[in-house]
C-alpha cells in the first residue's frame, strides 16, 4: 500500500476527481478526510470507504473561507494524529471570455481554485513543516498550462496555481515537503456534464467539440486522474516537486 498509514486532506472530495482520489487514496492505505461543501454527498463517500474498510470523516468546509479551512485541518489532525497529504482539488467553471464575465463568477472560479489552494496549504503546512515531511498536490489544468477559450477565469486561477506550485515547492522543499501539480484535461466529471448543459449540447457531441483532433480522442476517467495524483503523493514521486503533470490526452502537445 502506497499511502499506509498516512492522513490526506481531499479538498472537493465530493464528486468526480476528488471523490475517485478519496477511493484510490483509502484502498492505498490512507486515513482520509474529504472535504466539500455538500453534505449529503461528502457523508455517501466517507460512508463508502469505510463500507470498504478505510478510515474517512468528512468535513464540511468552502475552501474560499479561512476559518472554514483551517477547521478542516484542525478536524483531520484531530481525527488521525497527523496530516501527510493535501489534495487542492476544489474548483468551479463557468464558461466566459473577459467582457461577459461578470465579477461574481471571476470570484468564485479565482477563490475557489487559487485562494482556496493558498488557504489550506497556509493551514496544512505547519502540521508538515513539524513531521518534516508531506506531500502537496494541486489540482490545476491543461488550461493552467496553454490558454482555453471562453475560459478566463479559469485559465488565470489555474494558471497561478502551476506557478504557486513551483514557488511553495521552493519555500517548503527544504522542510522535507513536496509540492506538484497534475493537470487535467477533459475529464468526466459533474462539472463537465454542466459545461454541456449549459451550452446546451447532448454528452456525445460535447466529448466530440472538446477532445476532437487530440492525440488520444476521448475524455479522461476520473479514476485515471487519482493514479496520477496518487503518484504525485506516494514515495514513487519522491524525487519530484514543483511540477506541472499534464494528464490529458496529448491535449497540450496538440
Amino acid at each position: 500500500m502506497r499511502l499506509k498509514d498516512r492522513a490526506a486532506l481531499i479538498t472537493g472530495g465530493t464528486s468526480g476527481i476528488g471523490e475517485a482520489t478519496a477511493m484510490l487514496f483509502a484502498r492505498e492505505g490512507a486515513s482520509v478526510a474529504v472535504v466539500g461543501r455538500n453534505v449529503e454527498r461528502g457523508d455517501a463517500v466517507a460512508d463508502r470507504i469505510r463500507g470498504e474498510g478505510g478510515s474517512a470523516i468528512f468535513v464540511q468546509a468552502d475552501v474560499r473561507k479561512a476559518e472554514e479551512c483551517q477547521h478542516a485541518v484542525e478536524l483531520t489532525t484531530q481525527a488521525y494524529g497527523r496530516l501527510d497529504v493535501l489534495f487542492n482539488n476544489a474548483g468551479t467553471y463557468v464558461a466566459n471570455d473577459t467582457v461577459a464575465c461578470s465579477e461574481e463568477e471571476w470570484d468564485d472560479q479565482v477563490d475557489t481554485s487559487l485562494k482556496g489552494t493558498f488557504l489550506m496549504s497556509k493551514f496544512a503546512l505547519p502540521h508538515m513543516i513539524e513531521a518534516g515531511a508531506g506531500s502537496i498536490v494541486n489540482c490545476a489544468s491543461g488550461w493552467g498550462l496553454v490558454g482555453g477559450a471562453k475560459a478566463v477565469a479559469y485559465c488565470a486561477a489555474k494558471g497561478g496555481m502551476v506557478v504557486m506550485t513551483k514557488a511553495m515547492a521552493i519555500d517548503h522543499g527544504p522542510q522535507g515537503i513536496r509540492v506538484n501539480a497534475v493537470c487535467p484535461g477533459d475529464t468526466d466529471t459533474p462539472m463537465e456534464h454542466e459545461d454541456a448543459r449549459a451550452q446546451g449540447l447532448n454528452w456525445e457531441d460535447y466529448v466530440r467539440s472538446t477532445v476532437g483532433g487530440q492525440p488520444i480522442e476521448r475524455m479522461a476517467t476520473p479514476q485515471e486522474i487519482a493514479r496520477a495524483v496518487l503518484f504525485l503523493a506516494s514515495d514513487e514521486s519522491s524525487y519530484i516537486t514543483g511540477a506541472a503533470l499534464p494528464v490529458d490526452g496529448g491535449g497540450v502537445a496538440d
